[in-house]
């Protein structure tokens, strides 16, 4: 995904949103979120989803079209890992002049400083 001086491209953002709109890509990437920059091979992630290594195959080609995941080869695997860098870009530009750029409280009690 390409960064524009720390912000994303609308027409970017509108295809990590489109690929993340999905139960298993959803699924795939926020397991990858959680197993950190050192991934997972995609046999793993099907087996933690639940879902066939050939249908995931067709979700991972997805997100990594858009940008949110960046695969490695790692001897016979690919091991895909989550871009922190360009989920961070997709939340800064959601959350682009929260509160009119000031920090605000959210419903939650969360502080909100998200510029």
């Amino acid at each position: 995904m390409e960064l524009i001086w720390g912000y994303m491209e609308t027409k970017k953002v509108i295809a990590a949103l489109a690929a993340l709109a999905q139960e298993s890509r959803l699924a795939s990437f926020r397991l990858l979120i959680q197993a950190g920059p050192q991934g997972m091979a995609a046999t793993k992630i099907a087996e933690h989803i639940g879902i066939p290594p050939s249908s995931l195959s067709f979700h991972l080609k997805e997100l990594v079209h858009a940008g949110l995941i960046v695969p490695r080869q790692d001897g016979r695997f690919v091991i895909y890992a989550a871009d922190v860098d360009n989920m961070n870009a997709l939340v800064g530009f959601l959350t682009d002049n929260c509160c009119g750029g000031a920090p605000c409280i959210t419903g939650q009690g969360i502080v909100c400083d998200a510029v």
